[in-house]
């Protein structure tokens, strides 16, 4: 799937399948905030993405997905270096989904969410 704003920050998807995805990004000057570190709608991106991702994997055609509500808590600053984002579908319900994102670099926990997702059939125009 053709994704301008995952191609916009540099995300790229490494892994996606039976519920799951993984995204990495490489840090650079365009992801930093004023302060030198990832801004952290950088690391909301990347677990919001990566939820999509997720859930898009167990979907059947004519259906799509959005994002209801994430909630995210960051544990530590990244100013460089390479981020992974793997994200898990917990429960998939008839309309809505709930998934867990884990962001690491070096299998250190930067930051997790953990996001609800509405399921819809999409209009036969858009199919």
């Amino acid at each position: 799937m053709d994704h301008p704003f995952a191609d916009l920050i540099g995300l790229t998807l490494d892994q996606q399948g039976c519920g799951s995805s993984t995204f990495s990004l490489s840090v650079d000057d365009r992801h930093l905030n004023p302060h030198g570190v990832v801004h952290g709608a950088v690391l909301y991106a990347m677990a919001d993405t990566g939820m999509g991702a997720a859930l898009y994997s167990t979907l059947d055609a004519g259906y799509a997905c959005a994002t209801i509500d994430i909630s995210i808590s960051y544990f530590r600053p990244v100013a460089e270096g390479l981020l992974l984002c793997q994200t898990v579908l917990e429960n998939k319900g008839r309309t809505v989904a709930h998934l867990t994102a884990r962001i690491t670099q070096n299998d250190k926990l930067v930051a997790q969410a953990s996001g609800n997702f509405a399921i819809m059939t999409t209009p036969p125009e858009t199919r």
